[in-house]
């Protein structure tokens, strides 16, 4: 790249100025989810500044798939690494997570006061079953790339069975992401001999007792350095898209806590989809319930905090990341393992969200609209606020 089109690009601001002033524009009009905000970190550092060539911001996003955490925002925070060095990568994160953080948080607090209320309510009841439909449509997209061969879509089924029988999500996310690379790297070594499929029945003592019925929030008391913890172990592990957070949102502050119950669970959803940035921030929605401020606050920097620390150790190694078939292996596993709990926590959710006929009827036709005519999500949420709001209507 030449000198004239880097200054050209930053109309004479320096690297950390241009990184800050670049992702917090994005933070603010980044909707429609990983894939959107992928295209338009594209638009903006490949075509308009020239920061990166098209093969390597592909290196950069190959990357952050193979890393826990939320898929964009890592992204995010490879290219200020790589524009502007550590602190770039600190500016380009935080100014990404930070609109959506604030409109979050005020949304949290206009749920606790206004949430109860008949509006709020009715609100709510349209929004509810577009949420299930965009994650159904996600689940449909992703899955001829997460399951290749027939052995991923057992595993995907096989997955779905136990975390109905309660085996922790990390287990199953981990244990069939390590089978997989085994299984597959034996048999290219071996390519002669028949090896049997990976059995992916936990072993005794994987499995807890059935699901229990979510009980009423704050059943528990709340301690500030158990959210922390919480949301840290969360954003340690979390691979893949933000809607397998939702298996560990709800295995955690539904089943175990019982700070929250699935209702709850998915309001919150519902705001880091209505939001634009990263889905992660529904941490932030879930902290003020359970914590106001303080908890909003310290919820957002533990799941986001192990990102940039993944990031920063990973980014001088993104090559030899790319080439191993033994992590292309255990990320083919875990990719179909995260398509089986996605699909188990969507049949839970969509018995909060789809109640009746005219709910079914808006999941159905939201389904229809992504899948039949790729409608953007953003506006789909909108119209089924528009609903929910005219149903209100209708029932006075």
């Amino acid at each position: 790249m030449s000198q004239s089109a880097t200054v050209s690009a930053t109309g004479g601001r320096g690297p950390l100025q241009e990184v800050a002033g670049l992702f917090l524009k994005l933070g603010f009009i980044a909707f429609g989810g990983p894939a959107a905000h992928i295209a338009m970190m594209r638009d903006e550092v490949v075509r308009r500044r020239e920061w990166v060539t098209d093969q390597q911001f592909l290196d950069l996003l190959g990357a952050s798939n193979l890393i826990p955490g939320p898929t964009s925002t890592e992204l995010a925070i490879y290219l200020g690494y790589t524009r502007a060095g550590p602190w770039g990568l600190v500016l380009a994160g935080a100014f990404f997570i930070l609109p959506a953080m604030l409109m979050v948080l005020a949304l949290a607090w206009a749920y606790v006061r206004y949430g109860a209320t008949p509006q709020g309510t009715w609100l709510l009841y349209g929004i509810k079953p577009v949420i299930i439909a965009i994650v159904v449509q996600a689940i449909w997209g992703l899955a001829p790339a997460a399951l290749k061969n027939l052995g991923l879509a057992v595993a995907a089924a096989a997955v779905v069975i136990m975390y109905f029988v309660g085996v922790s999500t990390v287990a199953l996310l981990f244990g069939v992401g390590i089978l997989v690379m085994l299984f597959e790297n034996v048999r290219r070594r071996r390519p002669r001999r028949a090896v049997p499929a990976p059995a992916l029945i936990p072993p005794p003592g994987w499995a807890a007792p059935g699901l229990a019925q979510a009980g009423a929030a704050a059943a528990a008391p709340i301690a500030l350095g158990t959210l922390f913890l919480t949301f840290l172990k969360i954003g340690a592990v979390v691979y893949g898209s933000g809607y397998v957070l939702l298996a560990f949102l709800r295995q955690e502050f539904v089943e175990r806590l019982r700070w929250l119950t699935d209702r709850q669970l998915i309001d919150a959803v519902i705001v880091g989809q209505f939001t634009p940035g990263p889905v992660f921030t529904t941490a932030t929605f879930i902290g003020y319930l359970v914590g106001r401020v303080p908890g909003a606050l310290l919820a957002t920097l533990a799941i986001f905090l192990p990102s940039f620390i993944f990031v920063a150790l990973a980014y001088p190694i993104v090559p030899r990341l790319r080439r191993s078939s033994w992590t292309s292996a255990f990320l083919d596993g875990v990719n179909a393992a995260a398509l089986g709990v996605m699909a188990a926590v969507t049949w839970q959710l969509g018995h909060t969200a789809i109640i009746d006929a005219p709910t079914l009827a808006l999941a159905v036709a939201s389904g229809i609209a992504l899948l039949a005519f790729k409608a953007n999500s953003a506006w789909l949420i909108a119209a089924g606020a528009v609903v929910g709001i005219a149903s209100h209507g209708f029932v006075r």
